[in-house]
């Protein structure tokens, strides 16, 4: 699938969460000789997917020598679309960390109790990211976040309001249409849970205590959805904590800045 990962291996899986079955796109990067290797699993943002990653997995992944797993959660991408009318509570990133990331594990047969796993999480995926590292039995070989949420900040809020505007009249929706099925859905249902009353307390500041594996916490300088606030709080929070202040680079350094950041992943990986 050359326009999501790279030369990826691009399937379906089907999982069921909780409130029946969904199908999954899934694509799996197999670079030559890495079968045994550590296994980086990509968290798309909160209206990503795997083809809005582009080729960074597939380059991530043959650069350091690993395998990659790359999905789209349930209503986004090539997956089983959402319907228009349905709302997120303010815990469905914990719904997402602790059972829809455990139950594409699952599908796809990756065991993290017997292999290294590490998670890559953009966003909303850097904090599912934080939440599944905070809850799970198993040992997590650790966890690169990418502009993570751990609180809401009134910038964020101001950047959500301006994004509904760019997608009801701007080109957004034009944009997110080349990657979702339901573009109107994706959106409207991310875009209207972070817009609503009960999110504005949303905090997983206390939950991330808990989590004992390596961290690496990535924020571009110019990023409009987030402050360095968020990096700084997970430092203080998780002790050993590896920081990386990004300059010239917005939400995205994946995007904006992929050279430093493969490089600080390696490095933080050992790679």
């Amino acid at each position: 699938m050359s326009t999501a990962a790279g030369a990826a291996e691009h399937t379906f899986v089907t999982v069921d969460i909780g409130t029946g079955p969904v199908q999954i796109e899934v694509a799996r990067i197999e670079p030559a000789g890495a079968s045994s290797s550590p296994l980086i699993v990509f968290l798309h943002e909160g209206l990503g997917s795997v083809s809005m990653w582009r080729d960074f997995p597939t380059t991530l992944c043959q650069r350091l020598g690993c395998r990659g797993l790359v999905y789209s959660r349930p209503g986004y991408g090539r997956s089983t679309p959402c319907g228009r009318d349905q709302v997120w509570t303010p815990d469905y990133m914990h719904e997402a960390a602790l059972q829809g990331l455990p139950a594409v594990l699952r599908a796809v047969g990756v065991h993290p109790e017997r292999e290294a796993v590490w998670l890559l999480g953009h966003s909303d995926g850097g904090s599912i990211a934080l939440i599944h590292a905070a809850h799970a039995s198993h040992g997590l070989a650790g966890a690169i976040l990418l502009a993570p949420h751990i609180m809401v900040e009134d910038l964020t809020i101001r950047s959500i309001e301006q994004a509904r505007e760019a997608f009801e009249q701007g080109s957004l929706a034009a944009s997110l249409a080349r990657h979702h099925l339901d573009a109107q859905a994706t959106f409207m249902r991310w875009n209207r849970t972070w817009l609503s009353a009960a999110f504005r307390s949303w905090s997983i500041e206390e939950e991330i205590t808990a989590i004992r594996c390596p961290l690496l916490a990535v924020q571009g300088i110019q990023d409009p959805y987030g402050s360095l606030e968020q990096v700084f709080g997970i430092a203080r929070r998780v002790p050993g904590t590896r920081v990386v202040e990004i300059d010239h680079c917005g939400h995205s350094p994946h995007r904006d800045q992929p050279d430093r950041l493969i490089a600080e992943v390696a490095a933080f990986m050992g790679a």
